[in-house]
């Protein structure tokens, strides 16, 4: 990945608020302070070989969809060369919430946590030498322990291939985090590491204990302070406070759970269990935010003088890994199926470079490096009710028409 000189003239501590992003919101009469988040440059669509007609069809696309009900609202952020070509914030905070989304609307992430706070630690954490990616994970998590665990790499892990099942209740299971996790380490594989790809959080839940470990401190703690905090990312977090609730949109009504609406709280129950901070659930973060570390990793990890983690790093945690053969898992991250499929997140049309995430709650996020281009979005398709499934068609046809909106992609 290469080194963009229009990066290097806008370093994230002078980057310029894009909108205008409220950071007081105000609920009740009463004005609570939230974070302002600063945004990447904003420039007009055809200075990133855009056409802007295209790209405001996207937007017009996302709100015949708030209408359709297949979310209440959604921020889109479409961006290259380290620049925002489109902010659009469309629909309302909730079904319950008429307030209009606003471009600084906090979102649960639910599983972009896996890549924005986890695997990037696992990058800090190999480019500081202490993290081997093919050393067992019972080296670095004793407890990890049962037949066949001792061949589960850290690789495994990152792909999804470790053998262990995607999920158990462990909310039901278990009273505390620490027997939560206990659980987790002594769950029995279901298949010998590296044959199978299974989506686990659980091998999330390992790999947490594996840097937390290897850090010396909780992963919501190193996220904070090695990762947002150097990224100017002032709006995302665990365990978002109380004050930031009118600025977060409601998720869901837990029935199974806690039994009330969630807003501000992880939605996840598992994650919900082990205190809100989670290697697989539990992060908090809004587009302007998510934008910046977009740019970053596009730019091989780097940008102006801070230095993340290496290009090298980057490179290889987002190639595709092949782990168990045909698997499109790259590591903690995804890539873009091959042939494309009609639900994928990724839509038909990105580069196979391409790598991505998604989230539970209605939120996705695609870097193209052959483009330089980010597409993140975020909406609480949850809201009211988890059985709404449109967000995977419009995922996949969102993607499709952001690139489709690009004239000249050498720009």
């Amino acid at each position: 990945m290469r080194r963009l000189a229009a990066l290097a003239a806008a370093p994230l501590a002078a980057a310029a608020v894009v909108a205008a992003a409220c950071h007081r919101a105000t609920t009740g009469g009463v004005t609570t302070p939230v974070p302002a988040s600063l945004g990447l440059p904003a420039v007009a669509p055809g200075a990133l070989g855009f056409d802007d007609a295209r790209l405001a069809a996207v937007v017009a696309y996302l709100r015949a969809e708030v209408d359709s009900g297949a979310f209440p609202g959604a921020v889109l952020a479409v961006g290259r060369h380290g620049r925002l070509a489109l902010l659009a914030p469309v629909g309302h905070y909730g079904t319950d919430d008429p307030r209009p989304v606003e471009a600084g609307t906090i979102y649960d992430l639910a599983s972009l946590t896996k890549v924005v706070a986890l695997t990037t630690a696992c990058m800090l954490l190999v480019d500081a030498g202490k993290l081997a990616l093919d050393a067992p994970v019972a080296r670095y998590v004793p407890e990890f322990r049962g037949p066949g665990k001792d061949a589960v790499t850290i690789r495994h892990l990152l792909t999804h291939s470790s053998g262990l099942p995607d999920w158990r209740p462990l909310f039901r299971e278990a009273a505390t985090r620490d027997a939560a996790l206990a659980l987790v380490d002594t769950t029995p594989l279901e298949s010998p590491p590296g044959t199978r790809f299974v989506y686990s959080d659980l091998g999330a839940m390992v790999l947490m204990q594996v840097v937390e470990r290897l850090a010396g401190e909780s992963l919501d703690s190193l996220a904070a302070t090695r990762i947002f905090a150097p990224l100017g990312m002032v709006a995302t977090r665990y365990l978002p406070p109380p004050d930031w609730r009118p600025l977060i949109a409601p998720t869901e009504y837990d029935t199974a759970f806690r039994h009330r609406m969630l807003r501000g709280e992880v939605h996840d129950e598992n994650a919900a269990r082990l205190g809100g901070v989670s290697g697989h659930a539990g992060l908090f973060s809004n587009a302007l935010d998510l934008s910046r570390f977009a740019a970053v990793l596009l730019n091989g990890g780097a940008w102006d003088s801070l230095a993340l983690v290496r290009a090298e790093t980057v490179a290889e945690f987002t190639r595709r890994q092949d782990l168990p053969p045909g698997s499109t898992r790259a590591l903690g991250w995804d890539t873009p199926d091959e042939p494309p499929d009609s639900t994928s997140s990724a839509g038909a049309k990105l580069s196979p470079q391409a790598f991505g995430h998604t989230g539970f709650t209605g939120t996705s996020m695609w870097l193209d490096p052959d483009r330089d281009l980010f597409i993140i979005l975020l909406t609480n398709r949850v809201n009211p009710s988890r059985s709404n499934t449109a967000i995977r068609r419009v995922r996949h046809h969102a993607a499709d028409l952001v690139v489709d909106a690009l004239t000249d992609p050498a720009l």
